[in-house]
């Protein structure tokens, strides 16, 4: 497999549609924290919704391989996200970023599809100190989503390439407003063992690219002299007026920032089809997955290259083991760290 495609803007919209951004965001008003929060399954019962991605941040401590108390780590990777678009739009005036042409006209060439149906919009905001662990973005598949699957089997299944022809290719826009320091956007074009490109987040600037095979995150936006805060479940980032935020939980105020503390980044998500025949198959569900099929497919391949034997494992453990044997993360590169940090 060659080098990933993508495609950089700059800019991307013009100076009137990216203040207007910065302006919805602060219309929209509150923002809930990313929360990975475990979900009621049997398989991989009591697992985080990303555990691979999670439990790769506690084990390296991020791309510059910084170890931290646990706590600590938690609070630097849980930022604040809410939905803008979700099939329509949420709240008026993202209709504009939605329908973009410039993102569908990229989205044909990443995929080689013709067909593009833009369908998800949402705001990511990280506060001084935090980063986003490196990942690759939750997949779908005909007939699974995260609607109502594990989001690493989901990305498992896609990692492990036994599913390419049940994929549905999803592009993938990171679009970045306002001016806040550190909080680059990492990703590794040429894959998991080469080295990564970091971008510097710019006003009005933005990138596609799959998401999905991309491995991909979030520098650590640079830290004020006000520590992080516990931020913890519960906690909101509120838009108080004047360009002013507040994070606050439990009725407390825990921090307060102004727009230039703030990394604030606009995703946007279309499902790219080749034909009308392949957009048919997914709207009509004809020929989709189901679990078991998905599992047996997993346990035959596992055995196959002796990994597990009978009996099989409980079921977390083989939750577990299906992380760990297909989802391959870069190395963390604790040179590149000290030097960031020296900097």
């Amino acid at each position: 497999m060659g080098p990933a495609r993508y495609e950089r803007f700059d800019p991307l919209l013009s100076e009137t549609g990216a203040e207007s951004m910065l302006r919805l965001c602060e219309r929209f008003g509150r923002y809930g924290m990313y929360d990975e929060e475990s979900i009621e399954d049997d398989i991989g019962k009591g697992l985080a919704q990303r555990h691979d991605a999670a439990l790769n941040f506690v084990k390296t401590g991020g791309r510059f391989g910084r170890p931290e108390p646990i706590p600590k780590l938690i609070a630097r990777t849980n930022y604040f996200r809410e939905t803008y678009a979700y099939d329509q739009p949420v709240i008026d005036g993202i209709e504009p970023f939605l329908r973009h042409e410039s993102f569908v006209e990229a989205a044909r060439g990443v995929h080689d599809r013709r067909i593009v149906e833009p369908n998800i919009v949402y705001a990511n905001i990280l506060v001084p100190g935090q980063e986003l662990a490196v990942h690759t973005d939750v997949p779908e598949f005909r007939g699974m989503n995260r609607t109502k699957d594990p989001q690493w089997l989901l990305v498992a299944m896609h990692h492990s390439g036994l599913f390419e022809r049940w994929r549905m290719p999803i592009a993938t826009g990171v679009a970045w407003f306002g001016n806040p320091r550190g909080g680059e956007f990492a990703f590794y074009p040429d894959g998991a063992t080469r080295a990564p490109v970091a971008l510097p987040v710019r006003h009005n600037t933005a990138i596609l690219l799959d998401t999905d095979s991309v491995f991909h995150g979030v520098d650590r936006v640079t830290e004020t002299a006000e520590p992080l805060p516990d931020l913890r479940p519960g906690a909101q980032l509120a838009h108080r007026g004047d360009g002013q935020w507040e994070v606050e939980c439990e009725g407390r105020v825990l921090a307060r920032y102004g727009w230039d503390d703030l990394r604030f980044s606009i995703s946007w998500k279309a499902y790219c089809f080749a034909d009308e025949a392949e957009r048919n198959r997914v709207h009509e569900h004809t020929e989709d997955l189901d679990r078991r099929f998905v599992l047996d497919t997993l346990i035959a391949d596992l055995r196959k290259r002796g990994r597990i034997g009978d009996p099989l494992p409980d079921e977390t453990g083989l939750a577990l083991t299906i992380i760990d044997d297909y989802i391959a993360y870069p190395p963390a590169s604790p040179e590149i760290g000290a030097l960031a940090s020296a900097g």
